[in-house]
């Protein structure tokens, strides 16, 4: 059992940065790979990036690549989105998620993962 908690989001204008965090507890965070997935209105949950298990293999959404990376703190059972250059098609509700039973390779389905957050509002104004 895993319980996520993201925090981070807000109003930034375009052009911007936020960095949003996941807080991580339950089973221990250095053995599972973490994911952000976004969702704006009327659209389904996409993915936006991965992280392995160690933090050293990452994977990004076209739509993101340069602009979004993510991060973890182990130490801290903490994942991390820093987001710069945010446009307002980046607007969405923002959830991390867990995968507890894969090979602990960040993973792009969002079926891969078995623990998501509550999300986080991340709104850019034009």
């Amino acid at each position: 059992q895993v319980q996520l908690v993201e925090s981070g989001g807000g109003l930034v204008q375009a052009g911007g940065s936020l960095r949003l965090s996941c807080a991580a507890s339950g089973r221990t965070f250095s053995s599972y790979a973490m994911g952000w997935f976004r969702q704006a209105p009327g659209k389904e949950r996409e993915f936006v990036a991965a992280i392995n298990w160690r933090g050293g293999s990452t994977y990004y959404a076209d739509s993101v690549k340069g602009r979004f990376s993510i991060s973890r703190d182990n130490t801290k059972n903490t994942v991390y989105l820093q987001m710069n250059s945010l446009k307002p098609e980046d607007t969405a509700v923002y959830y991390c998620a867990a995968d507890l039973y894969g090979s602990g390779r960040p993973a792009l389905s969002r079926t891969s993962y078995e623990y998501w957050g509550q999300g986080t509002q991340v709104t850019v104004s034009s």
